[in-house]
């Protein structure tokens, strides 16, 4: 079997995805650093591995590991290992852990967000409309950014004024590209920064899910500090790097298939259509590090071998031919069924998948009828994706807005 080297450049992300899916439904991979793993490629075999209990999140399990093969100085130790919270752990465990973080994110109680996801976006549409007519503009920074991560910190209690180094920290843990030396010190930042969320939420309190943690930790659930920590850090990671690069990723493709554009801004295809599709077609996540295999596996026609790293590669399985027949490597906005698995499968599935989705079906609607002149500012070509293995992340969308409402203003 070939091995296949995932670019840390991610400088054509839709040619190695395809690479993937060549080899076959089980591909051998080298992550940046020289890190040996497998990863699933197609979308049924996805489906049977994330609900296989013979593939854990136990990194103890990972031969590499036990042997001393993986470095902590490794750019991505950060996502291979965490730390304890429910995206480590497995069965009874990851219930518990889970439970709280579930029950506040359910479809009935996001629902109850959309007041405020509403204001929010209405706040950053002002904030663009009065920026000077026919100046290029960032919308991945002054848009997509700010949104989810102002609304997944009300949701976790944390401060605003968090947010310049929660970016800047967030930005050297998913790079590739972080120096070694660099790796062990941030990953001490996140840390330090989570544990005084912690600290502060433990002293006063809110209507917050941390707070609602550190209540069920004494209440008897059995938290450790450590869980609470990492499960914050969990979310806010996960709550806002996903919904940006679905806005930003929305926003891409409709600018490049302007047929479809216009149907949906005559209302023909509706919003939800896009969002999905998008969800499959240009997926957020492109791969997701890291579960074990507790003893070989049939995978099609190859075996994933008992202590190997599985990762999960979004982006080839999305446009798998056997799932979404000879159209998969097509953005058809109008695609039905399209029963992707973008966040995800069986019991580690995205648990803020319907607030990503709220989210983009308020902020992308309210854009374009904020703006429906809206157009890319350099060609699709020179858009660039930043050095992240695991998430599919433009540097930037430079846009150019054209005049609010379609109008001479």
């Amino acid at each position: 079997m070939t091995r296949i080297a995932l670019d840390p450049f991610v400088r054509d992300l839709d040619g190695e995805s395809a690479a993937l899916r060549a080899a076959g439904p089980l591909a051998e991979v080298e992550l940046p650093g020289g890190v040996h793993v497998y990863a699933v490629t197609r979308h049924a075999e996805a489906r049977a591995l994330l609900t296989d209990s013979r593939v854990v999140k136990d990194i103890n399990v990972w031969g590499a590991w036990q042997r001393g093969e993986i470095p902590m100085d490794w750019p991505l130790i950060g996502l291979a290992n965490p730390g304890r919270s429910m995206l480590t752990v497995d069965g009874a465990d990851h219930r518990r852990l889970r439970t709280l973080v579930a029950q506040a994110l359910t479809v009935k109680r996001v629902e109850r967000l959309r007041a405020g996801i509403e204001a929010l976006t209405n706040a950053s549409l002002e904030k663009l409309a009065a920026l000077p007519a026919g100046q290029p503009v960032d919308l991945k920074a002054e848009f997509a950014y700010p949104l989810p991560m102002n609304v997944i910190s009300e949701l976790m209690g944390v401060d605003a004024a968090d947010h310049p180094r929660l970016k800047e920290l967030f930005e050297k843990f998913f790079s590739t590209q972080t120096p070694p030396e660099e790796v062990p010190q941030m990953m001490a930042d996140l840390g330090a920064l989570f544990t005084k969320i912690v600290d502060d939420k433990r002293t006063n309190p809110g209507d917050d899910l941390t707070s609602a943690l550190i209540a069920a930790s004494e209440d008897g659930d059995h938290l450790t500090d450590e869980e609470i920590v990492n499960t914050l850090q969990l979310i806010i990671a996960a709550g806002h790097e996903t919904t940006i690069s679905l806005i930003v990723n929305v926003v891409e493709a409709l600018q490049t298939h302007p047929e479809q554009r216009k149907k949906v801004l005559n209302g023909e295809i509706g919003w939800d259509g896009v969002i999905e599709e998008t969800l499959r077609w240009n997926t957020p996540t492109s791969h997701v590090l890291i579960r074990f295999a507790t003893e070989d596996i049939e995978v099609g026609d190859k075996i994933l071998p008992k202590g190997e790293g599985l990762i999960i590669s979004f982006g080839a399985l999305g446009r798998d031919e056997e799932q979404y027949g000879p159209t998969a490597g097509e953005f058809d906005a109008a695609r039905t069924p399209n029963r992707h698995i973008a966040f995800g499968h069986g019991p580690h599935v995205c648990p803020g998948a319907a607030l990503s989705r709220l989210e983009a079906g308020i902020a992308l609607p309210a854009l374009y009828k904020r703006f429906p002149e809206l157009e890319l500012a350099v060609p699709a070509a020179e858009l660039r994706n930043k050095p992240i293995v695991t998430q599919n992340d433009l540097y930037e969308l430079p846009v150019e807005l054209g005049c609010p409402f379609g109008h001479d203003a």
